[in-house]
């Protein structure tokens, strides 16, 4: 798997990710910094799938916000525990992981392809 920005995320999905990340990126970082601050993972993830999917806890429903993406909250022990990584591919995204406090990890997820990317936090 793939951990680093990839230009298939460009057209179709970038502009619609972007959209929607501008628009919780406040909630998303603050959710991050919690997830850090209360010891459960120094490496949080934040879902965007389209429908509902089990992969951690819903943060922003998308449908209330008039927005495409659904995000959930998890981290990277999560994704371990799902099976999505393996130990193997955990120290791969551990090594590759970018500062949270500058970049939100996203998995994003849709019926054609799932995939990690990290995005800055806008500037203030």
């Amino acid at each position: 798997m793939d951990y680093f920005n990839d230009p298939e995320l460009n057209g179709k999905y970038l502009g619609t990710i972007t959209q929607d990340f501008v628009a919780v990126c406040d909630t998303l970082a603050e959710a991050s910094a919690q997830i850090r601050k209360r010891d459960i993972s120094r490496f949080p993830i934040f879902v965007f799938a389209r429908q509902e999917v089990p992969l951690g806890t819903l943060l922003v429903n998308a449908d209330e916000l008039n927005l495409e993406w659904h995000v959930f909250a998890s981290y990277a022990e999560l994704f371990v525990q799902q099976g999505i990584l393996g130990l193997e591919g955990l120290l791969a995204f551990e090594e590759t992981y970018k500062n949270p406090d500058e970049f939100c990890c996203l998995f994003v997820v849709d019926e054609e392809f799932t995939k990690f990317v990290f995005v800055p936090y806008p500037e203030d």
